[in-house]
Parts: structure tokens; C-alpha cells; sequence
């Protein structure tokens, strides 16, 4: 089956083409409106080296960088997605989804904090939320170990909470499955209805196959292919020799 040949059965159909094409159009307004829009909000932060191990650096933690601080800021950002740990968000009034990660190509204890939502300010109520406990989860972890004050590995904001940004792409590849699957869906139907009725169709009101209406035409000629050959008349058969000899007497005979 060509190209051709779908639009005309579409074209033939269009009473089962339309319906599914209205209801595709209804289940994506509905998705639309059903799945909504969420925001993201996200802050950088960065561990530093206690102030007893920058007193070389004149108390400059910028300048005294270890690589135990990246394997802490991997452990701080672990704890902070378990579960025990959303939990007290929650109990602080967070809300939304949480992530804790070293920020990307970071080359030091860098970490995202990142809350997604679907409410604008809540997203950026839970973003500063999280952001204070990392630092508070931090010190717990340092206090557990018994660790002297001017010895703990400390936190600083490099980027605060950002404003909300809304996040289109989930939404748009539910509208994009939502029409995809509509539209199949009625092609499926139109089709499966043509196959019905050509099934049921009796056979003398179908049109002949194409070999056998080029065979009908008959062989081409030279003046054109596909004409309908002449018909050629046969041969008179060959008189014998009596019967040519009579003819010749009753024709004297006559002329007489």
C-alpha cells in the first residue's frame, strides 16, 4: 500500500478519522491541563578546611584544599538523599523533591543543592531549607566523632537559592505521547475499518487486480501498447483442383 493509497482510504474513512483525531485533540488539552508545571530551584555550596589547617595560609580557607574534602562532600550529599534525611526536611516544612550531588566537572568539594516543585515560592522556601540543614548535617557528623571546634571542615554558600525556574520538558513529552498515541490509535481504527468492510465486500464489486485489467488489453502493437488487438479474419482455404476447373467452365459458359 503507497502513500496514495492511505490518503484514499483515509479520505473514505474520514467518519472514523475525525472522531479519533477530536478525541486525540481532548486528551491532550487534558493533559495539558492535568499534569502541571514544575520549578526547580538550586544553590552551590562548597566545604572548606578548618581554620586550624588554613593558619599556613594566614587563615585563608580558599587557599588550603585537600582531597578528603571532595570524599566528604560525596558522604554529605549521600546522607542528604536518604531517606532519614528527607524526613526532617519534611518535619521543617520542605516540600517537593530533593537532590544533593557534586556539581558537574567541579574540580573541589562543589555541591548542588536542588529542590523541584510545583509551587513557585514553596520550591524556593525548601531550597533554603535544605541549604541550612547540609551545613547543620555537616557539624553533626563532626560532633559525632568528637572533633575540636578549630579542627571541623566548615561550609559556605557560594550561590544562594536561586529563583524557580519552571522545567517545560516533562510536560512536553507527555503532550508529545499523548497526541502520538492518539493519532495511532486512529489510524489503527480507520484502517481496521476498511479491512472489515473490504472482507465483507462481495467479490464481483471489487475492482480487478491490475494484471488482469493489462491483460484484457491485450499484447501492445506498434502503434501503441495497451490498445485492444484487431481481430483478423482467417484465411479462406485453398480450393482443390476440381472445384477450381468447374469454376473455370461455369464462368466460360456464362460469358457466352
Amino acid at each position: 500500500m503507497d502513500l496514495a493509497e492511505i490518503f484514499r482510504v483515509m479520505r473514505r474513512r474520514w467518519y472514523v478519522l475525525l472522531p479519533g483525531l477530536l478525541l486525540t485533540a481532548g486528551l491532550t488539552v487534558a493533559v495539558y491541563l492535568l499534569v502541571p508545571v514544575t520549578y526547580q530551584s538550586q544553590s552551590t555550596v562548597v566545604l572548606l578546611n578548618s581554620q586550624k589547617a588554613t593558619v599556613a595560609y594566614d587563615g585563608n580557607p580558599f587557599l588550603s584544599t585537600q582531597t578528603s574534602l571532595t570524599g566528604m562532600a560525596d558522604g554529605l550529599a549521600r546522607n542528604l538523599n536518604s531517606d532519614v534525611s528527607v524526613r526532617e526536611l519534611r518535619s521543617r516544612g520542605a516540600t517537593g523533591t530533593f537532590e544533593a550531588k557534586l556539581a558537574d566537572n567541579a574540580q573541589g568539594p562543589l555541591m548542588w543543592l536542588t529542590v523541584t516543585g510545583t509551587d513557585e515560592d514553596a520550591v524556593l522556601a525548601s531550597d533554603r531549607i535544605l541549604t541550612a540543614y547540609a551545613g547543620q548535617r555537616l557539624e553533626q557528623f563532626q560532633k559525632q566523632q568528637s572533633v575540636a571546634p578549630k579542627a571541623m571542615i566548615r561550609m559556605t554558600t557560594i550561590v544562594a537559592p536561586q529563583s524557580p525556574v519552571a522545567q517545560t520538558k516533562t510536560r512536553l513529552e507527555y503532550l508529545v505521547m499523548a497526541g502520538c498515541l492518539g493519532l495511532v490509535l486512529s489510524l489503527v481504527a480507520v484502517f481496521s475499518v476498511e479491512a472489515r468492510r473490504r472482507s465483507h465486500e462481495p467479490t464481483a464489486l471489487r475492482p480487478p487486480p491490475a494484471w488482469s485489467r493489462s491483460a484484457e488489453t491485450g499484447p501492445a502493437t506498434e502503434q501503441g501498447a495497451g490498445r485492444p488487438a484487431m481481430a483478423v479474419a482467417p484465411a479462406a482455404e485453398p480450393l482443390d483442383e476440381e472445384s477450381t476447373h468447374g469454376q473455370r467452365s461455369h464462368t466460360g459458359q456464362r460469358d457466352r
